[in-house]
This record gives structure tokens, sequence and C-alpha cells, in this order.
């Protein structure tokens, strides 16, 4: 399969790193314009260096934008007022109990995991529809469907990601608009590295083995039994963004390497 996306415009929010930057550079590699997008600018042109450094020829903006307040959402779209692609990627997570967890961090993940999707694709979708063609695809997680008791504010946030995909397709039906949620599972990105590499030193092994281990203790129903690379996920979002995925709209399309026990 030859995906080629040259002449589409695409943004991906939260891209300077992790699963972001890896669906930026498949986007790019696709022959697509793509929008980097962080919080700062620092993040976004290192983002942007490392990408031009791995694709020459590749056609690469960036907006730096918190993207989690309406503010932002009018900065990006200052800066780039179209997109023919949305992929909302943008997401914070981190462990906490439930009985621990205070309402101004529920608001936060609601902020910034849900309603910076929100906002964008209510800024972009419209002139998708206009033209007759365009794709979003929502960052969800398959803490979405199986919601980890260490981080209920993340599932219910990966959940709404869901919910907001599903009815937003069904909303943009016959428009030549289509829209996925897409779940990653446990993914080698900078963040996880992160938490894995003090274990990881104690026990004398590689991140990807520390990562590994992880995923065998912590989510015992994985079938590939490995942590996953950002790049596996990445592949779906490009998929999922091509114009052969022309009949593939209002899923839920999981990489999380069969960790969710259904068949559904």
């Amino acid at each position: 399969m030859q995906i080629d996306l040259t002449n589409k415009t695409a943004i991906v929010t939260g891209s300077t790193g992790g699963i972001g930057l890896a669906i930026a550079h498949g986007l790019a590699a696709a022959g697509a314009t793509v929008v980097i997008n962080g919080r700062k600018q620092d993040g976004v042109d290192a983002a942007l260096h490392q990408l031009q450094a791995a694709l020459p020829k590749a056609r690469i903006r960036g907006v730096a934008a918190d993207l989690s307040s309406a503010d932002g959402l009018e900065q990006l779209r200052s800066a780039e007022p179209k997109a023919d692609i949305l992929v909302n990627n943008l997401g914070i997570y981190a462990g906490q109990d439930f009985f621990d967890t205070p309402d101004e961090v529920w608001q936060q993940y609601f902020d910034v995991n849900v309603m910076s999707g929100v906002r964008v694709a209510r800024a972009y979708a419209p002139a998708m529809v206009e033209q007759g063609w365009g794709r979003i695809v929502f960052i969800s997680s398959e803490s979405g469907l199986n919601i980890p008791p260490d981080m209920i504010h993340y599932g219910f946030s990966k959940a709404a990601n869901l919910a907001v995909a599903r009815g937003l397709a069904k909303r943009l039906a016959g428009t030549g608009v289509t829209v996925n949620a897409v779940l990653p599972g446990p993914t080698l990105s900078e963040g996880v590295s992160e938490m894995l590499e003090p274990d990881a030193k104690r026990k004398g092994v590689s991140l990807q083995q520390a990562g590994d281990e992880f995923v065998k203790a912590k989510r015992p129903s994985s079938i590939i039994r490995r942590i996953a690379a950002p790049e596996e996920t990445a592949n779906m979002v490009v998929y999922a963004c091509s114009p052969q995925a022309s009949a593939t709209t209002g899923a839920a399309l999981r990489v999380e390497g069969g960790i969710v026990d259904s068949i559904g």
C-alpha cells in the first residue's frame, strides 16, 4: 500500500516528542505538510530540527500554543487557519489514587485530554466538510476501555476521547470527513522511558527490557508481551489519515497489543 498525502496539511497536537512526534514523522514521510505543536517554542524548534534532519525534503512547520485553553486554540488558528488532517494527540498522564485526586486534577485532565481535542476539531472540521474531505483522529488509550485503578482520572479522559470520536463521526456522516480514535497501549515514549529509567538502572537492564517487564507485570493480558514503539501507533494513524481509509470511520482502532480482552 502506497500512502500519498501530498498536498494535504496535517496538524498534530502535542507532537514535540513520543507518539506525537512519531505520527508527525509518519505523515511527513507520506508527503503531508505537517504542523508540529507544543506548549513551548524551544520544544517545537527541537522537534522541527529533528524531523528536518530525518526527512530533509519534508514540509514541516511549527506552532507553540497551549491547547488546553481557548486562547491557545486562537494562537494555533491564527498561524494555521486550515487543515486537511487533524490528529488530537495532546495528553497528560500520571498515576494517583482516586481518594488523593482533587477536583483541580480532574479538571486539568478534562481540559488537556478532552477539551483540547474538542476545541480543535470544532475549529477545523467545518472547512473539511466544505471541501468534502478530511481526517480527524483522537489518540485515546487502552486505558479508556481497561480503566486503571491507579489512574481513574486518566482512564475517564481517554474514555471521553472515544465518545467524542464516535459521536463526531456520526455527526459528520456522509461529508467525506472521517473521525476515528486510535488506542495505544504501553509505549516506550520519552515520558514512559523516564518512568522506567530508575528501575532499569537498578536492575542493570535496557529500557526496552524494563518496558517489557512492566507490560508483563502490569498488563498481563497483553498478547504481544512487550512494550510498543511509538512508530507502531504512528503507522495506524497514518493509515487512518490516508485516502485508502475512506470507509474507516467511527472506529476505535486498537494498537495496544491485545491487552483489551475483547473480540469486538
